[in-house]
């Protein structure tokens, strides 16, 4: 029993320097990759990371002139729009949700639908020019996307003109509150439904052809391979993008919404990004809106890992593993 005690550290210590050794041996094959990379994790580091400090903001009565370091903390005072059921933040609140469900049952699984009519496609001349009109929106900027819509649905914008002129009744589509929701799901489909189809293209190409092939043979029909073959193999890709969507499900698009906030009035348009940037930025309430963002950043944290959960619960991977 002694030798057996006494070999454990002589085991332990070779161990260690086995484990360093194969760590420097990965770093002498893969440096050039590492060095890479460094400018990357760099900027990560400065511009994702140390940015997470300024969240004290949300315990202090902050104000810029001061600084984070001479403010006085308050404790939990700026979230006391939780408890103290702000008007103007459940309703921010209410419209963020609304567009949430919205954007994932209609924005989500529209790349998706693209990704598998473009594969359909036999020939490659029309498969590329049909992928680079349906990328090109998403290289617009929100300003362009939204004077587009407003030149098209506009009160005066072409679709109204030409009701106008043929003595058709016209459609009042920009300014209503009422179909707000529908045109912003409108504008998100057109601009970024292409892009997204990049990676599920990726994933169909990955498919083993042979399978396809067998199945024909075997007398399966285009559905049939489809529900069979194509959507079962996508079923990871697609879980693993629903859930990082999910994590960013309360953020519905700052800008695309606050460009046109002034046209349907804040009842209608106010959700959390833009209440934050009314009393924030615009009100001068920098304590509460950094713990509006804080808890919205939770809940996405707390969204992601319950989702990742449930995926391991069906026999999924997930974002991450166990």
């Amino acid at each position: 029993m002694a030798i057996d005690v006494e070999a454990r550290p002589a085991v332990a210590g070779h161990s260690t320097t086995r484990r360093k050794r194969r760590i420097g041996q990965r770093f002498g094959r893969d440096k050039l990759l590492v060095v890479l990379g460094l400018p990357g994790a760099a900027a990560l580091i400065l511009f994702q990371y140390v940015p997470l400090l300024g969240n004290i903001i949300a315990f202090q009565d902050f104000q810029p002139y001061t600084g984070i370091a001479e403010s006085p903390f308050i404790g939990l005072d700026n979230f006391k729009f939780l408890w103290d059921g702000n008007a103007s933040f459940l309703s921010a609140l209410t419209n963020t949700l609304i567009l949430t469900v919205i954007q994932t049952v209609f924005v989500f699984p529209v790349p998706l639908a693209l990704a598998l009519l473009l594969s359909s496609l036999a020939g490659e001349r029309l498969k590329r020019l049909l992928q680079s009109i349906l990328y090109l929106p998403h290289f617009l900027s929100w300003v362009i996307v939204v004077a587009i819509f407003q030149q098209m649905l506009g009160n005066a914008g072409m679709l109204n003109t030409f009701l106008v002129q043929n003595n058709l009744p016209s459609f009042h589509i920009i300014g209503v509150p009422e179909v707000f929701m529908t045109l912003l799901t409108s504008q998100a489909i057109w601009k970024d439904a292409g892009w997204g189809t990049i990676i599920f293209l990726a994933a169909i190409s990955q498919i083993d052809q042979e399978q396809y092939e067998a199945s024909a043979v075997d007398g399966a029909n285009a559905w049939q391979r489809l529900w069979n073959i194509t959507l079962p193999s996508l079923k990871g890709i697609f879980i693993l993008l629903l859930i990082l969507r999910l994590g960013t499900s309360l953020s519905v698009g700052f800008e695309q919404i606050i460009l046109q906030q002034g046209l349907v009035g804040l009842e209608a348009s106010e959700v959390l990004d833009t209440w934050v940037y009314n009393n924030g930025i615009v009100g001068g309430d920098w304590g509460m809106s950094t713990a509006v963002g804080l808890v919205k950043s939770i809940i996405g944290i707390l969204m992601v890992v319950g989702a990742n959960k449930l995926a391991h619960k069906f026999g999924e991977q997930g974002v991450y593993q166990k």
